[in-house]
């Protein structure tokens, strides 16, 4: 799978994945491992859901 998730993109879904699997190991609701999701697209590059919906955040290369 190509990678289609920006820098910027990448921090925010590791931190906001890495929040929510904290809140369930302290006890959060059972929805709060949800978390891994965005953890493993951040961690990885890819979105599925991006690729299907024609997305991309990831910077462009240009030839020249």
């Amino acid at each position: 799978m190509k990678a289609n998730v920006g820098s910027i993109d990448r921090v925010l879904r590791v931190v906001a994945g890495l929040a929510l699997v904290a809140w369930a190991l302290m006890g959060g609701p059972v929805w709060a491992w949800i978390g891994l999701v965005p953890l493993a697209t951040g961690a990885l590059g890819a979105c599925p859901a991006y690729s299907l919906l024609g997305f991309n955040t990831c910077p462009m290369k240009t030839d020249k």
